[in-house]
């Protein structure tokens, strides 16, 4: 296992090799030199293993985070991260929304949040689902609210989000056949791409689309769907609270 930084935290996955993910703005000097490095590391280990002759012009979906444009936000956040952390049941229900919206099939509600996610439980996807979104920072909308993560907020709309995902991070390596010893065709850089067949981003590899006769695959953790989980707060009542907690369409 390594520990992945997102821009908007930390949350833990095991990753191959190389690949580096979305750090966050606000960095310890000691940290931000050695992300430098390992970048630099992996960028040259890229460069010898993919020839420029198939590297192609990507559509980039780069990470964005504004929750320190709003202080209070940005606070509230970081204490809901390591709440997630500590796998607090407590805090993160305090956090929701009585009628926070879990579904579009009209699950609402703290109720339904204890049914859906058994967040007691050891085998509880909340956490992982929850921390992921958190550590891909999000936008805020007019209206006040805050949406993370960035993969959803800021998808461009003339990207089918039911055939393409985002590469969430840069040096991803795209391989001739679904092994980590294939050979390395491409590397991507934060670029949206299709994926074949529909497949999702949490299947062990993706196979996507590299140009109309080409294809290759991808580990399917280091990409995303805008479809995904996604989340929205919103002050209400004085504070910030999870208005809803959603994936699928």
């Amino acid at each position: 296992m390594r520990r992945v930084t997102g821009i908007g935290g930390i949350y833990l996955k095991a990753l191959e090799p190389q690949a580096a993910v979305a750090l966050p703005r606000r960095l310890s000097l000691h940290a931000g030199l050695q992300a430098g490095v390992n970048s630099l590391r992996g960028l040259l280990i890229v460069v010898f293993l993919v020839s420029p002759a198939v590297s192609r012009a990507q559509t980039r979906l780069l990470p964005v985070d504004q929750a320190a444009s709003v202080p209070d936000f940005f606070s509230f956040r970081a204490q809901l991260q390591v709440a997630v952390a500590r796998r607090d049941v407590q805090a993160v229900v305090s956090a929701l929304s009585r009628d926070v919206k879990l579904s579009f099939g009209g699950d609402e509600g703290v109720d339904a949040f204890h049914r859906l996610w058994k967040p007691s439980a050891p085998d509880s996807r909340l956490w992982e689902a929850l921390a992921a979104v958190l550590a891909l920072g999000g936008t805020f909308s007019t209206d006040g609210s805050f949406t993370a993560p960035y993969v959803f907020a800021t998808w461009p709309r003339e990207k089918d989000a039911f055939t393409h995902m985002a590469a969430i991070g840069t040096n991803i390596r795209v391989r001739s056949a679904p092994s980590t010893s294939a050979e390395v065709i491409e590397a991507l850089d934060y670029a949206i791409v299709e994926s074949v067949d529909g497949q999702a981003g949490d299947a062990q590899w993706v196979q996507i689309r590299l140009s109309p006769k080409q294809t290759g695959f991808v580990d399917g953790r280091f990409l995303r769907s805008p479809i995904d989980y996604r989340v929205n707060f919103a002050r209400r009542d004085g504070r910030w609270q999870i208005v809803f907690f959603v994936a699928g369409d």
